[in-house]
């Protein structure tokens, strides 16, 4: 799947990919069954979190920070994100998105993963 236009639980698959954060699978969940492993910030009762960089401000915007990557609203109806601190080819990833987030999401996972990656078939 294009890095660059990854959705949903998909693309928060890929940042925890990314960023090496190590997930338990659990499909039985209908909106994010993406967990995070036991002692990540975020936790609830049951010892898991939601792992959602693409809609937690919380999770996805320290990424943004780390990564230097710049976010604007283009005019257009999507926001714009560009991994900043690579202004020469090709390290340099413009990515789009509906929010900032998924337009940072998508501009981290391109610069790290590439143009493609293979997501496991239930999240697609």
């Amino acid at each position: 799947m294009k890095t660059l236009e990854l959705t949903g639980v998909a693309l928060d698959w890929a940042v925890a990919k990314c960023a090496g954060v190590e997930i338990i699978e659990d499909y039985s969940l209908k909106s994010y069954p993406l967990l995070i492993v036991p002692g990540e910030e975020h936790l609830v009762d049951d010892g898991y979190a939601g792992y959602s960089p693409s809609t937690d401000w919380a999770q996805g915007g320290p990424i943004i920070e780390r990564e230097g990557i710049s976010i604007a609203w283009n005019g257009t109806g999507r926001w714009q994100a560009a991994n900043a601190s690579h202004h020469v080819l090709p390290d340099y990833v413009t990515a789009f998105g509906p929010t900032p987030l998924v337009a940072g999401m998508r501009c981290y996972c391109a610069s790290t993963l590439g143009d493609e990656v293979k997501i496991p078939p239930e999240l697609t």
